[in-house]
């Protein structure tokens, strides 16, 4: 299964850092729609994603209608504080490419794109006070649950010590 973690008009450098952390971690690829709020060659992109960026796999769209033009096929997920269901009900096990689309910081995804794709929005549980998570967080708990369904094939499952042994 392919992973796609899309970022619609991120803000924030380092949560883009932290996110493309991520996705070199998982193996997914990353996707960004502009306008984007800072240039990726800013050192704070770069030193959020510390020395992952080699084992990044980045798309780069002018905008929404871009993005689906050229990815129309899949399980698209829209993260929203906004939705009915939570994050663990789809089956993403199911769909040989799943894209798991985050709207910008300050903002989230637009309601128009809410509204038409209402069956495949979805939310992580958080207390009613809470506005929202922060974007990199949420992605995270989101793409692991998509890895975690699908067994966590193509990941490293065992750690080692460098010095001492389990024993």
């Amino acid at each position: 299964m392919n992973l796609n973690i899309v970022l619609h008009e991120p803000e924030i450098p380092q949560n883009t850092g932290n996110i493309a952390r991520t996705c070199s971690a998982t193996g997914a690829s990353l996707h960004l729609i502009r306008p984007l709020g800072f240039s990726v060659d800013e050192k704070s992109v770069r030193r959020a994603g510390l020395d992952y960026w080699h084992l990044l796999d980045i798309h780069y769209y002018d905008d929404l209608e871009d993005f689906f033009g050229k990815n129309p096929e899949g399980l698209h997920v829209f993260a929203t504080t906004k939705a009915e269901k939570t994050y663990d009900e789809p089956l993403y096990t199911s769909h040989e490419s799943v894209y798991l689309i985050f709207g910008k910081e300050s903002k989230g995804l637009p309601e128009e794109l809410l509204v038409k794709h209402r069956a495949n929005c979805v939310r992580i549980p958080m207390i009613g006070e809470a506005r929202s998570l922060n974007l990199s967080n949420s992605v995270a708990i989101m793409a692991y649950e998509v890895m975690r369904q699908c067994g966590f094939d193509f990941l490293q499952k065992e750690g080692k010590l460098h010095r001492l042994s389990w024993d």
